[in-house]
């Protein structure tokens, strides 16, 4: 899994791993394809191998292309992101944290949204965590 320190990642490597999540695996012409306001090919490429040293992916030969995956599941990488996000911007506190999302949510969230949340902190009370 990808260190710390290698987790973040520009706006631009951001993209790009959306684009190598959604599709399952990429070559970077798919990976261009997929992208607002692409840029160069030869970008495209630079910043698959420098996501490749960062560790968030990995390629394998398909003839004359590469394909590249993501290391990491999606969820996996969910995870890390939002531990850091967490850790950074809200004092380590989950509360801060979900109390910043409701805030930003507004009025957003359904009925049924907002009972699936309740029932997943009272399940978080009888498991004791």
């Amino acid at each position: 899994m990808p260190g710390d320190s290698s987790a973040r990642l520009s706006r631009r490597e951001r993209e790009i791993m959306d684009v190598i999540y959604r599709l399952g695996r990429a070559t970077a012409q798919e990976v261009r394809a997929n992208l607002s306001d692409p840029p160069s090919y030869s970008s495209v490429r630079t910043l698959l191998r420098v996501l490749e040293g960062k560790g968030h992916v990995r390629h394998r030969a398909d003839g004359p292309r590469y394909v590249y995956v993501p290391t990491v599941s999606r969820e996996k990488a969910r995870e890390s992101a939002l531990k850091q996000i967490v850790r950074t911007f809200f004092d380590d506190s989950a509360e801060q944290a979900v109390a910043a999302l409701l805030d930003l949510s507004g009025g957003d969230l359904t009925g049924d949204e907002l009972d699936r949340l309740a029932e997943m902190i009272e399940r978080a009370k009888k498991e004791g965590r």
